[in-house]
């Protein structure tokens, strides 16, 4: 029971990455905020957590917007009186080279994206400000380290928060707040299957290029991106601050032959 007490709070928690985080870190004792701007997918979550004897609320709320967040925030510290880790992982992914890119579409990758890690990351930091304590973990990408094609704005939000989790890191760790970011390879999520299927004419042939990417030879899964969101938030990785954790299967360090 790593997160034995705990109160977490995941953006983006209906379905993925953080989905799988909200069922491992019920599983080891945390209190489970799942918030998603998906009422259908979040009341899900919630239901398999409880379901599976854990502890959990559904907050619908679109992070990229002021008010929405901040009355979630507080709803949350209302019930449960503080935050213990925040899990910034909500996010879009967008297609595409620069060029071909549509303004509106490239407005909503940054909103979501960066303005989403924003907007929490405000209003939770004064309560653990307060309470001199709390982890915060921001979904930054590998591509934030190496060059991918026709990803030109998800790299650029996700060099952003990667960026940005350093800066925070400086100004919060005299409240003994650490702030660390996740670098996960590709991981096959609903959104992955779904861009696979839509955008080629044969999926599979499609998938087994994708898995030439990683030295492991193979796509991870949520779970692995779970599991080490469970060391960021606890306190076996109390002297991690500012941090970019991989989980990528070998794709920034390592090149095949």
């Amino acid at each position: 029971m790593r997160l034995q007490g705990k109160i977490v709070l995941i953006t983006g928690s209906g379905s993925g990455i953080g989905k799988s985080t909200a069922l491992l870190f019920a599983k080891e004792g945390a209190t489970i905020i799942v918030n998603d701007i998906d009422g259908n997918k979040g009341n899900q979550a919630v239901e398999e957590i409880t379901s599976l004897g854990g502890e959990a609320t559904f907050i619908q709320a679109d992070v990229t917007d002021t008010d929405s967040v901040k009355k979630m925030v507080q709803q949350v510290v209302e019930k449960y009186s503080r935050i213990d880790v925040l899990f910034n992982n909500a996010g879009i992914s967008g297609i595409g080279e620069l060029h071909e890119i549509e303004p509106d579409d490239w407005d909503r990758v940054m909103s979501v994206n960066i303005k989403g890690v924003y907007l929490p990351s405000k209003y939770v930091l004064p309560h653990m400000m307060e309470r001199k304590n709390g982890s915060i973990i921001n979904m930054s990408s590998c591509v934030a380290e190496i060059g991918l094609a026709r990803r030109a704005s998800y790299a650029t939000t996700k060099g952003a928060i990667l960026a940005l989790t350093k800066s925070m890191q400086v100004d919060y760790a005299p409240y003994k707040i650490r702030v660390n970011a996740l670098l996960p390879g590709t991981i096959l999520t609903p959104f992955v299957e779904k861009y696979l299927k839509t955008s080629y004419d044969n999926p599979e042939e499609a998938m087994e290029h994708i898995k030439t990417r990683q030295l492991s030879g193979d796509v991870g899964k949520p779970e692995d991106v779970a599991k080490a969101a469970l060391f960021l938030a606890s306190d076996e990785s109390k002297f991690m601050m500012g941090s970019p954790l991989y989980i990528d299967g070998g794709v920034v360090f390592g090149k095949n032959a």
